[in-house]
């Protein structure tokens, strides 16, 4: 049995990095705004820091997705 493996097209890998940041911003803002209804925000806190975490968790994930390959 023969594994066919494709080229990706330009149009698919862009759209793989569009859809991954669309869901990191709406996973986000979700996130912000359940904290923020439910008042469990540090009082200073505001979007941008819950984007910095966000982002980290996800570097942290990659980072180890990588070493583990």
């Amino acid at each position: 049995m023969k594994m066919i493996f494709r080229k990706q097209h330009l149009a698919e890998t862009w759209g793989k990095r569009a859809g991954y940041l669309f869901a990191y911003f709406l996973f986000t803002t979700l996130l912000y705004f359940i904290l923020l209804l439910l008042h469990k925000l540090p009082v200073r806190w505001n979007y941008i820091h819950i984007m910095i975490v966000t982002l980290m968790v996800t570097l942290t994930g990659a980072i180890i997705k990588r070493l583990l390959k």
